[in-house]
């Protein structure tokens, strides 16, 4: 069985992160979306919270599972008998950063491959931070998030 894992902060999670998602659903057998916990940052949901929202969001894809962690991620994915760790990439600026981080997981761990996936041109331009900023703004998040996130912050208010 090829196993990937799809880490990040997911904070909160946008419906690019879904698009990537679901690719790696359709080509590997099972993947685990796994939020990142990092004890000396305060993220804008809590990590349960986000892992909640995200099992929620995924609930029809049958062969994805929601987890978090803490620590590095090329040892998670160790754990979890993961060969593939799955970045999304929405535009050029992100390829540098994340190619960085491809090779110091595969300097710590050649095993474990670094799969990039793009997201549909209409979800480019989403991401967290901007997600957060409408939202702290009072600007309408509805079509850059997934269902269970809106009515989760919408709730908030």
């Amino acid at each position: 069985m090829k196993i990937a894992v799809y880490p990040g902060s997911f904070d909160p999670i946008t419906k690019g992160h879904l698009d990537i998602l679901k690719t790696g659903a359709e080509i590997f057998d099972k993947v685990i979306i796994a939020v990142a916990r990092n004890s000396e940052k305060k993220g804008f949901l809590p990590v349960e919270e986000r892992v909640k929202l995200i099992r929620e969001s995924v609930k029809d894809i049958e062969n994805v599972e929601t987890d978090s962690f803490e620590g590095l991620t090329i040892e998670y994915a160790k754990k979890k008998g993961a060969k593939v760790l799955i970045r999304g990439l929405r535009a050029v600026s992100d390829f540098e950063y994340e190619l960085q981080l491809s090779q110091a997981n595969s300097a710590m761990c050649e095993d474990i491959k670094t799969v990039f996936l793009t997201t549909k041109p209409k979800y480019n331009f989403i991401s967290s931070s901007t997600i957060k900023e409408i939202y702290i703004n009072g600007g309408d998040i509805s079509k850059f998030v997934p269902d269970a996130v809106y009515n989760y912050l919408m709730e908030k208010k």
